[in-house]
């Protein structure tokens, strides 16, 4: 019977970089250590290997027991935003907005709400006025499918409408799924009920979809394209978010972003598109 062979020393220099690379956390950076050092060191390479393995389910065994043991208010991560914009179309004025994101990333479920509000009075009189709050469950199938419920309410009177409530339910799919690139699919019915400033109100079912992209430049540039649309038998929406945002010190950033929203029937003496420029302060937690 022949012995198995004795496990190879790794060299001084390649464990030095493997241990650096464990403390730091960085799955990226643990992943192209190993990388090298079996090109560099191919005796030692199934030890180096062997022991980012065991780094790995030591750090997947610690996230789910911390995840099960989490309590309510755990496990929540985001960014809040604080900004200005100029706006075209339905009115031309310059204002501020405040922007909230909140993701809690669960086992099986992850939840997500928004909360944004864009406000400007000039000279005593109220020139835009529009607030978004949004919640969205995901129960998760697999690491890239998902089914997801949305709840969202809106209310701007100068793109037409007072209030407006839509609720949707639907597939998800993560096409892309990497530390630079991600993408997010959604699709499925929906329900709206919009209440006009015409005094006009529509109840309808509508057909949902969202996409969701973001893109790691470098690593402290990161572009984001958000789109979504609600098609209707009458009137549809379709908006689109384009961002660049650059960190600037530890959490945060600075972003520039421009958005599109387009209604297809908005009450008489309403445009159909409205853009909105907006440059801001992040802070990510």
């Amino acid at each position: 019977m022949v012995a198995p062979a004795e496990p190879a020393d790794i060299p001084a220099p390649i464990r030095a970089m493997l241990e650096a690379a464990i403390a730091s956390g960085n799955e990226g950076e643990v992943t192209t250590i190993v990388k090298y050092a079996r090109t560099a060191d191919p005796a030692s390479g199934d030890a180096v290997l062997r022991i980012a393995n065991d780094w790995r389910s030591a750090r997947a065994r610690e996230r789910q027991t911390r995840i099960q043991r989490a309590g309510l208010f755990d496990l929540w991560s985001g960014r809040a935003e604080v900004g200005g914009f100029i706006n075209t179309g339905n009115s031309e004025t310059a204002g501020v907005i405040g922007i909230l994101d909140l993701t809690r990333e669960g086992l099986d479920w992850r939840h997500k709400l928004r909360a944004q509000g864009d406000y400007q009075r000039s000279l005593g009189v109220t020139t835009r006025e529009q607030y978004l709050f949004a919640y969205e469950p995901n129960w998760k199938i697999d690491a890239r499918r998902y089914v997801y419920g949305a709840a969202q309410f809106e209310s701007d009177r100068f793109l037409g409408y007072n209030q407006r409530y839509s609720a949707s339910a639907g597939a998800g799919y993560s096409p892309i799924k990497t530390s630079a690139v991600s993408l997010n699919l959604e699709l499925g019915p929906a329900f709206r009920h919009t209440e006009f400033t015409d005094d006009t109100v529509e109840s309808s079912l509508a057909a949902r979809g969202n996409l969701d992209l973001d893109l790691k430049l470098s690593p402290g540039l990161t572009f984001t394209q958000d789109a979504s649309a609600y098609l209707q038998r009458y009137n549809s929406t379709v908006s689109s978010s384009t961002a660049l945002a650059a960190r600037l010190i530890g959490p945060l950033s600075a972003r520039v972003s421009y958005t599109v929203q387009y209604e297809s029937m908005p009450p008489l003496g309403r445009v159909s598109t409205d853009t909105t420029s907006r440059a801001s302060l992040v802070y990510t937690f």
